[in-house]
């Protein structure tokens, strides 16, 4: 896309570029970061939530800090010196989302998903489609991982004002990338199985508390999720996390996978997976192998539904879709063809009317339930290379 048609830049400098949509919901999206715990085992998270309208609230940074950057360049570009040209070039951007803002109280509880990242990822880089949920009355918690899989994260030691980084490891020489891929994953659905347990605390009325010292009081949500209608979310890496996270706990009722990546995940695990899975892929990325991992869950389960949009690449589904400019497609490869806030329009319809189904809400999402079969524009049914094997 040119920088004439996009819409909503920024002017003057590039890092005014980044052009997030707000949420198409009906309520006003707040955010905060949770931290809890002053160790690796902690738990680091964004929260994305259904907030009251407030004047003179700040939009937060897409790239919460510099090291991000730092860590990305060296994840996608294996050259650390970049990381001042991609300061320069998405630093300043922000998400179209109020930070801090006081939570919008709900008396029956809003539906909560936890979200997983893709490799090299980290929390925020999924604002768009966490943002665009929350609007429509979610509570969605975006998880960093620890697993050495996020392009860098930190936690804060008890000792005052420390913190320790944890930077991406690549798979080490002479080890096999399926066990050390199949222990992160591990790690993963565990981290999310503890936001859960995170949830329930807070909704029993412990007090937890955010060692980031934000604004906003977790006893706030208290009486404000409801702990039934909870489900798992993720992209790529993040979308294998999230169907593992079905086998590991009972609570999560049904799993949407971005695009996932499903070679870390053992063999004998696929006929554990008790719960309905909705598999968006993108065009470009599956492989048959991949594919064919999925078709054996929804082969088990008549509700797990694998659907494809067309004109889309793996990073179609992440925030670097919003981003214009050479600069950007020459640092994180290949553009969908697919308009990007088309393609999270059909990703998000598509969530909603699965999550309006398996978490029994009562809204009007299944509207898009033509989705979940591949019926629309943009969207077939399965993946295109498996139809045209007919």
């Amino acid at each position: 896309a040119d920088l004439m048609s996009l819409p909503r830049l920024g002017r003057g400098s590039m890092g005014g570029m980044l052009a997030l949509p707000q949420g198409k919901g009906p309520h006003h999206v707040g955010c905060t970061d949770v931290m809890v715990g002053h160790t690796q085992q902690g738990l680091f998270l964004r929260l994305f939530y259904p907030c009251l309208p407030r004047a003179g609230t700040t939009e937060p940074l897409w790239i919460p800090r510099s090291e991000y950057c730092a860590g990305l360049a060296d994840f996608a570009l294996r050259r650390r010196w970049c990381s001042a040209l991609l300061s320069i070039a998405i630093g300043s951007c922000r998400v179209p989302v109020s930070w801090n803002a006081p939570f919008k109280p709900h008396s029956s509880g809003y539906p909560l998903i936890i979200f997983s990242h893709g490799l090299g990822a980290f929390r925020t880089l999924y604002s768009s489609v966490c943002t665009e949920l929350a609007s429509w009355g979610f509570v969605v918690a975006a998880l960093e991982h620890r697993d050495h899989s996020a392009a860098i994260t930190y936690f804060c030691t008890a000792e005052a004002g420390r913190e320790e980084w944890i930077p991406f490891q690549r798979v080490p020489q002479g080890q096999k990338e399926f066990y050390f891929r199949n222990k992160q994953v591990h790690q993963r659905a565990e981290e999310c199985v503890r936001v859960l347990r995170l949830f329930k605390d807070i909704t029993s009325g412990k007090s937890v508390p955010n060692i980031l010292h934000q604004d906003l009081d977790l006893s706030m949500l208290k009486g404000n999720i409801d702990l039934t209608k909870v489900a798992v979310m993720g992209h790529s890496f993040g979308g294998v996390t999230a169907v593992l996270a079905l086998v590991k706990e009972p609570s999560f009722r049904c799993a949407v996978a971005l695009d996932a990546w499903m070679f870390p995940l053992e063999n004998m695990l696929y006929p554990e997976v008790p719960k309905p899975v909705l598999f968006i892929n993108t065009e470009k990325f599956q492989t048959p192998e991949s594919v064919a991992k999925m078709k054996r869950l929804s082969s088990r389960n008549s509700q797990t539904k694998i659907i494809t949009v067309l004109g889309t690449v793996h990073e179609s589904q992440t925030d670097f879709a919003f981003l214009p400019g050479k600069l950007i497609s020459r640092i994180f490869g290949a553009r969908g063809t697919l308009d990007p806030n088309k393609c999270l329009a059909i990703t998000s319809r598509a969530a909603l009317a699965f999550l309006q189904r398996h978490l029994n809400l009562e809204e009007e999402f299944d509207q898009w339930d033509d989705l979940l079969e591949g019926v629309g524009d943009s969207v077939v049914p399965e993946t295109p290379f498996c139809r045209s094997n007919l």
